[in-house]
């Protein structure tokens, strides 16, 4: 049997969990205690938790298709303020060297309230006759005022970046980490691009010895499966790509969560908590799809494109804060800062004669509550003892304790509040509620969720001592993931698709390398690739005539399960239906390719007391695994065969396009092509469109379903 291995870097724990390579179901996992202080950092903790997986389940090298770890050391690294100063390289000439100039002084870069990043910089004239050596005597003179690293920055490098690669190739002759600003992003703006970048090389030095570390002791452990890294988008990378690239790993924990939970969950409109002992991260999920956005990194833009996770300082550790006897808030300072055990995982006999007590466990911190027994034991109040009590943590699951012992701790609270336990537990998870509650509603209204259809998914050990009370006090349904505890982990090691089609084929035709290029792309999307995220390589061996299409893609941050039957069309009614809250009966499916399925409600209003009729085609596009992947309240859809697309496309758009004052405006334009959904909404012409669609139809045949949807901006 096949396996993946996922491994997640945590800030207490290292996690790995082992996933059956044909069903994608949960073998097994481990878990060990992070090595910050060993001498090969981290990576010693990855090589511990694997050998312990591996021996318990029983797993030899050969068994292991695809390893993959997420880590929280990039992030680490910037909160900490365990930086290398960054010396910048800035490339120019006459007066766009000028602006270049002053676009690149970054100075002292914040990144929290007491930890900086800090830069050196110098200027080289590229039309100098001697450019090599003025680049060479910068490196010299930036490595003496202490930096660890280099950036290059040329303000038009993303269309010809061969000075800023001379830097970096003589950086490395000079054996220093160097980032040039066109690697890290393709996008105009030198000073975000050079911020980005500077982020990047600043914890270049230490990604890389523990990135060599964890791939070297991988291949020491006789692993042949290449290591993978987790992506802060949900992909995952190579480590060589980690060298060049590192600040692409900050985030990666809260993405790989929100992976492993899509995986699971038929997940349309939602919000995913993952909760730990000390916050929750707050991700979303819109029409199967997980909203991202560019970093910002010590209040500072960048174009680190990754998800839009929002944190909140609230987990299942959370304690109680405290003023005059009663609840003041709660977190967000969780137990082990305190150095206090929880109450609701204590034996009820050690419980004995609890008194109530504060404690600030910094000079700046408020007073918490915790209780101190007659026999010296010392326990924390927390918000996953107040779920216990209040009954929303049920027996079986990861954070269920001691009900017992939870409400003997919480009783003198209780008492000096006037009130009984359950409501002084409840006074607790109210507090916490307001302040997931805020960010929530701020994460619903910046992407338009409709609140009526968002559904809360719960992950992390603590979610049940979060999620099912915030559900409830909001009026949202909830689930908790499958898998909660080790989502992340679980995420880690399903985040790659990879699939290679080969043919031999004597002279091959630019007609016959899209059909195979096609052929891998199709399979990597049924492997549960995202359309959009695939990249195909082909390679011609001329010597023995193959045609190799190599097909990679970033799993897609949505449901996935191999062993889930396809729905039938009925499945596909009450899908919508349930979305849009009408019996299945008045609803139809408009149109169907095989994978997708447009169904429709026409919703009819009068007005003019009911002599004038208006009818609004609201639409649900639903893949054939249950996800609804496009909601629009009045479309237009069409279905057509591949040959004569584009006229086709033309007539619907025609149809479909509005005129008045203004102008033509263009309807929101969606094709579907198999499982793919290709947006074409915001262009500002009819050939704009077109153009992009041949592009995306480029391997189109006769045969081949298309379905259009046309719909208003406004919608």
């Amino acid at each position: 049997m096949k396996v993946r291995i996922g491994i997640d870097v945590g800030g207490t724990f290292t996690d790995a969990a082992v996933i059956d390579n044909e069903t994608y179901e949960l073998i097994g996992s481990e878990k060990v205690p992070t090595t910050h202080s060993a001498a090969t950092g981290v990576a010693a903790g990855i090589v511990e938790v694997l050998q312990a997986v591996m021996q318990r389940y029983n797993i030899s090298p050969d068994d292991v298709a695809f390893i993959a770890h997420g880590t929280t050391q990039a992030t680490n690294a910037l909160l900490e303020g365990d930086v290398e100063k960054v010396g910048i390289i800035t490339i120019g000439s006459g007066m766009e060297g000028i602006k270049s100039k002053a676009d690149t002084q970054m100075g002292e870069i914040r990144l929290t309230s007491t930890k900086e990043l800090n830069t050196c910089n110098r200027y080289i004239d590229s039309n100098s006759s001697s450019f090599h050596k003025d680049i060479a005597r910068a490196i010299v003179e930036l490595k003496s005022e202490g930096a660890g690293a280099i950036v290059a920055a040329e303000a038009f490098s993303v269309d010809d970046p061969e000075n800023e690669n001379e830097v970096i190739d003589m950086c490395r002759d000079a054996e220093i980490p160097g980032t040039a600003t066109a690697d890290i992003s393709k996008l105009y703006g030198l000073r975000v691009r050079t911020r980005t970048a500077v982020v990047n090389a600043s914890i270049m030095p230490k990604m890389l010895n523990a990135a060599y570390m964890t791939s070297d002791s991988i291949k020491k452990a006789g692993i042949k499966a290449n290591l993978m890294v987790m992506r802060c988008d949900g992909g995952v990378m190579t480590v060589d790509e980690v060298r060049k690239r590192p600040i692409l790993t900050i985030l990666s924990g809260p993405a790989a969560g929100v992976a492993g939970a899509l995986m699971h969950e038929k997940l349309t409109d939602g919000l995913f908590f993952e909760v730990g002992g000390t916050s929750t991260d707050i991700s979303c999920v819109k029409d199967g799809k997980v909203m991202v956005r560019y970093s910002q990194i010590g209040g500072h833009k960048t174009f680190l494109t990754s998800l839009d996770v929002r944190t909140v300082g609230i987990g299942g550790g959370s304690m109680i804060q405290m003023k005059d006897g009663l609840i003041s808030d709660t977190g967000p300072r969780s137990a082990h800062i305190a150095g206090l055990d929880y109450e609701v995982y204590a034996d009820s006999a050690d419980i004995v004669s609890p008194v109530l007590k504060t404690i600030a466990p910094t000079k700046t911190d408020p007073d918490y509550g915790y209780i101190e027994c007659s026999n010296g034991k010392r326990f924390a109040l927390t918000l996953s003892g107040a779920a216990t009590i209040c009954g929303y943590v049920s027996e079986g699951d990861y954070a269920f304790g001691n009900i017992e012992a939870a409400e003997l701790a919480w009783k003198p609270l209780a008492d000096s509040m006037g009130v009984s336990v359950k409501e002084a537990a409840m006074k607790a998870l109210e507090y916490a509620a307001k302040k997931n509650g805020e960010v929530a509603r701020q994460l619903m209204a910046d992407y338009n969720m409709n609140p009526r259809t968002t559904v809360f998914i719960g992950g992390g050990g603590g979610a049940c001592s979060v999620v099912p009370h915030l559900a409830q006090s909001m009026g949202h349904r909830y689930k908790i993931a499958k898998n909660a505890p080790v989502i992340s982990t679980i995420g880690v090691a399903l985040a790659l698709v990879r699939d290679v089609v080969e043919r031999t084929i004597a002279n091959p035709t630019e007609q016959d390398i899209l059909e195979v290029r096609r052929e891998a792309e199709q399979k990597a999307i049924k492997a549960g690739a995202a359309p959009n995220s695939i990249e195909v390589n082909v390679e011609i061996d001329t010597k023995k005539n193959i045609v190799r299409a190599i097909a990679i893609g970033n799993t897609e941050l949505r449901s996935k399960d191999l062993n889930s039957r396809k729905l039938t069309a009925e499945d596909v009614l009450e899908v919508a239906g349930e979305n849009m809250q009408l019996p299945t009966d008045e609803m139809y499916i408009k149109a169907d390719n095989g994978y997708m399925f447009v169904v429709m409600h026409d919703a009819v209003t009068k007005k003019m007391f009911g002599l004038q009729k208006i009818i609004k085609h609201n639409a649900r596009l639903v893949d054939d695994e249950g996800v609804i992947r496009l909601q629009k309240e009045n479309a237009t859809v069409k279905k057509t065969s591949g040959i004569g697309w584009e006229i086709a496309l033309r007539r619907i758009i025609e149809d479909c396009a509005d005129y008045g004052d203004g102008g033509e405006q263009l309807p929101n334009t969606y094709i579907i092509f198999g499982k793919r959904l290709i947006n074409l909404s915001g262009m500002s012409s009819v050939e704009q469109i077109i153009s992009i669609a041949r592009i995306e139809l480029s391997t189109v045949r006769d045969d081949d379903q298309l379905i259009y949807i046309c719909s208003d901006r406004m919608d």
